[in-house]
């Protein structure tokens, strides 16, 4: 009878024919009783058929699903109780993984951060600053990493989350955000990725940012909806309030436009306390459940 492995590896991969057999073969060079699951997402390259010689557990998806979903399909076909996700395409470092794995029986997740030292376009590090300054706020903690491909998460605390994972790249955002503000312990371990050092070209797309906006509101409104709706709220509470200034001492008089504003943020500021409620209710279900 096989052992249960100690280890899930899960690397997703689309149209990564020519990087991909040196990833696994590195992988499986690697000691320790772990799995490999490669999940192909639809490539229509020769991925699959290149993987799948290599004596190891390969899942095709029929159409490409997205990164996250292959992630999620990897995740449901794992037998370890940690897995880990490493990308296909030769910027992760596999020696990392051991140093990643040392530290999650004291974590519910750790993180491969990347550090300046990485190599990366100055349009998607830019991106990715804009991103990560949105969600260091929301998430009220410094995130070192918030979308590192590199990461052991252990099974039972993401299977918690998988109803509200994306299928996009914003999957590890979201995991990211989600045990953050769920009370889990994550921790960071400084990585160097080379993205010169990529086989192929990236499939991440500008419309990817903008997801990832999207699904970092919505993971913080689940757990914490006053973040997102006090801003607004006191933008135009305040902008309200010194226009109704400004023409009450210029004009002697004031404006319905000034007390709209007012009114408005006034409105979003009680609703944002509804929806506090209502998520606190929510967390409280889940608890008891």
């Amino acid at each position: 009878m096989k052992t249960k492995p100690d280890l899930s590896i899960i690397v997703p991969a689309y149209n990564e024919e020519m990087a991909i057999k040196e990833t696994i073969t590195k992988l499986k060079q690697m000691n320790g009783n772990h799995e490999i699951i490669v999940v192909d997402d639809g490539s229509t390259d020769d991925t699959f058929e290149i993987a799948k010689k290599m004596a190891i557990q390969v899942i095709k998806h029929s159409q490409n699903k997205g990164y996250g979903a292959a992630l999620k399909t990897g995740i449901r076909n794992a037998k370890a109780d940690v897995v880990l996700f490493f990308d296909a395409d030769g910027q992760h470092n596999h020696a990392d993984i051991q140093m990643i794995v040392r530290e999650i029986d004291n974590y519910d997740m750790v993180v491969g951060a990347r550090t300046r030292k990485s190599s990366r376009s100055f349009i998607r590090g830019t991106g990715k600053k804009f991103l990560s300054i949105i969600a260091n706020y929301l998430a009220e903690t410094k995130i070192p990493d918030l979308n590192s491909g590199l990461r052991a998460v252990k099974k039972s605390v993401v299977s918690r989350f998988m109803h509200i994972l994306p299928n996009t790249f914003s999957f590890s955002t979201t995991i990211t955000l989600a045990l953050l503000k769920g009370g889990y312990e994550v921790h960071y371990i400084p990585i160097i990725s080379s993205f010169s050092n990529r086989v192929g070209r990236s499939t991440v797309k500008v419309r990817d940012g903008f997801r990832s906006i999207v699904f970092i509101l919505r993971t913080i409104m689940l757990f914490d909806p006053i973040k997102v709706f006090l801003p607004p709220s006191l933008l135009l509470f305040g902008s309200g309030l010194i226009f109704v200034l400004y023409t009450l001492i210029t004009k002697h008089e004031i404006w319905k436009s000034g007390l709209l504003l007012i009114l408005s943020g006034t409105m979003i500021f009680f609703f944002g306390l509804l929806a506090d409620q209502i998520a606190s209710i929510r967390r409280e279900i889940s608890r008891d459940e």
